[in-house]
C-alpha cells in the first residue's frame, strides 16, 4: 500500500535530532509521498533541503501561514512572488485565516490569504488552506476568486457538514487528520456522511498525533493509523482507503 501525506512539517525544529530516522519509518509504513506546506520566510531552507534530499518523497509548496502574518506581510509575500518567479511548487500553502489565537493582524491575514489565491491561479496551483475560528470567511474567500481556476484542499478540517459540503461544491477536498481518531473529536459523524472521493489524508505533523500517540509528538508514519480509522467508518478495507485517498492526492496536486 502507498499512502500520501498531503500536509507534513518534517522540516520542524521538533524533528531535529531524529529526521532521518522520522522519514525513514514513514516510508517503512508505506508513506511514500509527504507534501511539505511552508510556514514563513525563515522556513524554506529547511524545506528545501529536505526537498533535494528526498527528492522522489519530499515536494514543496510555498506560501505564507496566517498565524505567521505580521505588519511586515507584503515583504514576505514579495518573497513568495519571487520564488514562484523562479522555481515549480507543488502547491500554494499553507495559507489561509486564523482567529483563533489573535486577530491583531486579521486585516493582513485577509491581504496574504487573497494574494495568495491570486498567485495560485496565475500559476495553476492547488492551495493548501489553513482555516481556523474562520471557516465561514475562508470559504467565501475561496468563493469571490473561484473562476474554474482554484482547487486543493481544506487542511485539517474541523467544520460543520453544511461547510464541508460548501467546500465541496467550490471543488476544494477535506483534509482528514489525526482528530478523526478522537473519540469525541466529532469529525467521525461528518466523514459518515462525505464520500470518499472529496478526502485525502494528512498528519499536520508535528502537530495533532492520532490515538495512540495524542499529545505526543506527530510524524508520517501515522498515516495508516488515521486510514484505518476511516476505512472502519466507512467499512471498506484499508487498501482501498489508501488507494483512493492517494489517487484524490495526486489529482488535486497533477502529480501523475
Amino acid at each position: 500500500m502507498n499512502w500520501t501525506d498531503t500536509h507534513t512539517h518534517l522540516y520542524s525544529d521538533s524533528f531535529n535530532n531524529d529526521r532521518e530516522a522520522m522519514i525513514q519509518r514513514a516510508l517503512a509504513a508505506g508513506v511514500t509521498t509527504l507534501l511539505l506546506p511552508n510556514i514563513d520566510e525563515t522556513t524554506m531552507a529547511d524545506m528545501l533541503t529536505l526537498e533535494a534530499q528526498f527528492p522522489e518523497n519530499c515536494f514543496p509548496m510555498m506560501g505564507l501561514h496566517p498565524v505567521y502574518v505580521k505588519e511586515n506581510v507584503e515583504t514576505v509575500l514579495d518573497i513568495m512572488r519571487d520564488w514562484f518567479s523562479r522555481r515549480t511548487f507543488i502547491g500554494v500553502g499553507e495559507i489561509g485565516l486564523d482567529f483563533y489565537w489573535d486577530t491583531t493582524f486579521r486585516a493582513q491575514q485577509e491581504h496574504a490569504f487573497r494574494e495568495q489565491l491570486l498567485l495560485a491561479r496565475q500559476y495553476q496551483l492547488p492551495v493548501s488552506i489553513h482555516s481556523r475560528s474562520a471557516n465561514a470567511e475562508c470559504i467565501a474567500g475561496v468563493r469571490a476568486l473561484q473562476d474554474g481556476g482554484l482547487s486543493g484542499v481544506f487542511h485539517c478540517f474541523s467544520g460543520t457538514l453544511e461547510e464541508a459540503r460548501e467546500i465541496i461544491d467550490l471543488g476544494f477536498y477535506l483534509g482528514i487528520g489525526g482528530v478523526l481518531t478522537f473519540k469525541n473529536g466529532g469529525l467521525n459523524k461528518i466523514v459518515e456522511q462525505i464520500g470518499l472521493e472529496h478526502l485525502v489524508l494528512e498528519t499536520d505533523a508535528p502537530y495533532l498525533a492520532p490515538v495512540p500517540y495524542r499529545g505526543k509528538r506527530n510524524e508520517s508514519a501515522y498515516i495508516p493509523l488515521i486510514g484505518q480509522q476511516l476505512a472502519d467508518i466507512k467499512n471498506l478495507k484499508i487498501e482501498e482507503v489508501a488507494a483512493i485517498t492517494s489517487s484524490n492526492a495526486r489529482k488535486i496536486f497533477k502529480m501523475h
